[in-house]
């Protein structure tokens, strides 16, 4: 792919499967996958969270084990096999369709982003594969508060979308204007 191929005029060929930031995209979500997969293997395995948590770290954050069956914040429960693999094939499709479009991006930032999204994404459906359920530790709470479980796929997650709408933001169609 030429630098014409990938920021030509409208209707230029765009790349499909690599791009400029594919090499970079890569190896961001598999560093991300690996920290995300290393640390629930480490705490579901070889700490055995099940049978030695929870885990008080700080007053306002533990270290505990939830299976979610579900998606973010366990929406979507899915309790039958059906729904197990109808949402870790929704995971496939959502990781290719981020792919394409990592392929396709001109800025670092969204290919960053992207990257992150696609490792988040890769751990989570990883473990519904392996585990039928995604295994979420960190629970962060203050008083009566108490945040949902989670674990570091969903904040490679939520970190991209960060970045992705600081992008849209800041390099909207409006930003010309600035």
């Amino acid at each position: 792919m030429t630098d014409a191929d990938q920021a030509g005029p409208a209707g230029a060929k765009q790349p499909l499967l690599w791009g400029r930031f594919s090499g970079l995209v890569l190896i961001i979500a598999l560093i991300g996958l690996v920290l995300d997969q290393g640390t629930k293997l480490w705490l579901v395995q070889g700490f055995d969270l099940q049978r030695n948590g929870p885990v008080e770290l700080l007053p306002v954050l533990d270290i505990v084990l939830v299976w979610n069956r579900g998606i973010s914040y366990g929406l979507f429960q899915q309790n039958s096999d059906l729904g197990r693999w109808l949402l870790a094939g929704l995971t496939v499709v959502v990781t290719i369709g981020l792919w394409v479009w990592s392929s396709r991006c001109t800025s670092r930032l969204v290919a960053l982003s992207l990257a992150l999204v696609i490792g988040g994404a890769l751990g989570n459906g990883v473990d519904r594969l392996f585990h039928g359920a995604v295994v979420d530790f960190v629970h962060f709470h203050v008083g009566t508060f108490s945040w949902y479980v989670f674990n570091l796929a969903d904040v490679w997650i939520v970190a991209g979308v960060i970045g992705l709408l600081y992008d849209s933001f800041t390099n909207g169609p409006n930003s010309a204007a600035k």
